[in-house]
């Protein structure tokens, strides 16, 4: 009877194992986001004409797309509680703003942050965000909206985000729109070189053109999605600390009861 007690417990802890790695195979499939199609997309938005979105500021004051016309405007999707590639995207483009600034003038072109976790990024949360990142400077809106605007938008602009274990999978996407409201340019990562976005916006300003690089070297050159990154593969990944938490503690659960089996056997 204490033997078949002590092979149950054994085999509990064993299929417990054995369904939170299937488990975290299963996780690994259907969050690893699709780079191919998310890139096609966002290139698909090239010259598409966008909506006229309605938004609240980090002040809580509503504007709309059109409000902003007259200048080149870049655009950029995040969400608040993203402290790693959102935050350093904003920080970065920050330091790349203050410079296309100096180069080209203070009020040469718009910047527009839109929280797209629509239940939480709040006009008050866009605030600290800006806030804590340094980045709540004149002609820079940190803006909040409804959901089906955001949906539209993330549309229109070819963006690619999924709710994931730690908050979402998202495209590190920088949207470059021209004066007529029409998307002229993608640029990928949370690091690009500055001359990828002062190039293009000192062409639009004079009128002219933007020359855009190959897909190829999109694909080579950038990380196209939000998720972990790991710095000894130079990559993102799926995280596992989840559910190798998870089977951790299981394994502690088990070597516990097998120890009380024991204990229990031995002590009659």
């Amino acid at each position: 009877m204490r033997a078949h007690l002590l092979r149950q417990t054994l085999q509990g802890v064993l299929l417990i194992i054995f369904a939170c790695v299937a488990s975290a195979g299963v996780l690994a499939q259907t969050a690893a986001p699709d780079d191919d199609a998310a890139l096609a997309t966002s290139q698909a938005a090239i010259a598409r004409q966008l909506g006229d979105y309605q938004f609240v500021d980090q002040r809580g004051q509503a504007f709309r797309l059109s409000d902003l016309g007259g200048k080149p405007v870049v655009l950029s999707l995040v969400y608040t509680s993203c402290y790693y590639v959102c935050s350093g995207l904003t920080v970065h483009l920050r330091d790349i703003t203050k410079v296309a600034r100096k180069a080209l003038g203070p009020d040469s072109f718009t910047v527009l942050t839109v929280g797209f976790d629509t239940p939480n990024d709040t006009p008050e949360r866009m605030r600290l965000f800006a806030q804590d990142r340094g980045a709540d400077m004149p002609g820079w809106y940190f803006a909040s909206t409804d959901a089906a605007t955001l949906e539209r938008l993330a549309r229109d602009v070819g963006f690619t985000y999924r709710a994931s274990p730690k908050g979402f999978d998202h495209i590190t996407q920088t949207t470059v729109i021209d004066r007529a409201g029409r998307v002229v340019l993608q640029v990928y990562g949370q690091d690009f070189n500055p001359p990828n976005l002062v190039e293009p916006l000192k062409r639009l300003i004079r009128g002219q053109e933007i020359e855009r690089g190959t897909l190829a070297g999109m694909i080579r050159s950038v990380k196209l999605f939000c998720t972990i990154y790991d710095p000894a593969s130079g990559r993102y990944r799926f995280d596992y600390s989840i559910v190798a938490d998870a089977i951790a503690g299981i394994l502690a659960l088990g070597m516990v009861a097998i120890a009380i089996a024991i204990s229990w056997r031995n002590s009659h």
